[in-house]
């Protein structure tokens, strides 16, 4: 099992992870219109590590304008979308830029196209509705669905194991307070 504390990035795959998976298309006005269902426990998790000690990426091989809409409201600023879903070049331009190695990386993926990230870092997590060949490379698999408390429950799990849960509380309820 890798050791938490040595984990400097966690990256999420997008659908199927921070999404149930679902995806609304329509048309409004003659404009495609593409919309995603994202779960507003997972965004308060993301929360808890503003100011942390871990980097976080979202990483997707489907680009969208809903992914870039969510990670702007939860001020996350490593997107990563990849058209071609090659994930792993992607990744190492951003470890490059970090100066982060695999194996001080956390992912959190639930299908084929996060098989060939989640085989080089350091610790592995699976969805619980993740496919099998995810979950057999998974170090940790969430009780919760993608979508639905999955990566909340992935980022308590992480704060708990790197002794960093009750600061990170801390540091979002006294960022939240608002003066008399």
């Amino acid at each position: 099992m890798t050791d938490s504390r040595k984990l400097r990035l966690l990256a999420l795959d997008v659908d199927g992870v921070l999404t149930d998976n679902g995806l609304y298309l329509g048309s409004l006005g003659g404009e495609r219109v593409e919309l995603k269902r994202f779960d507003i426990q997972d965004g308060l998790g993301l929360a808890l590590l503003r100011g942390g000690t871990l980097e976080v990426a979202l990483v997707s091989a489907r680009p969208s304008e809903a992914t870039a809409l969510r990670a702007t409201e939860l001020r996350l600023v490593h997107v990563i979308q990849v058209a071609d879903g090659r994930k792993v070049p992607a990744m190492q331009g951003l470890l490059d830029r970090l100066g982060i190695d695999w194996p001080e990386v956390a992912f959190l993926g639930d299908d084929l196209a996060d098989l060939p990230v989640l085989k080089r870092v350091g610790l592995p997590m699976a969805v619980n509705n993740a496919i099998p060949e995810v979950k057999a490379l998974a170090q940790f698999v969430t009780r919760a669905s993608g979508g639905h408390g999955a990566v909340r429950e992935a980022i308590v799990h992480l704060l708990r194991e790197r002794g960093e849960y009750a600061g990170a509380v801390a540091r979002y309820l006294a960022e939240s307070e608002v003066p008399a």
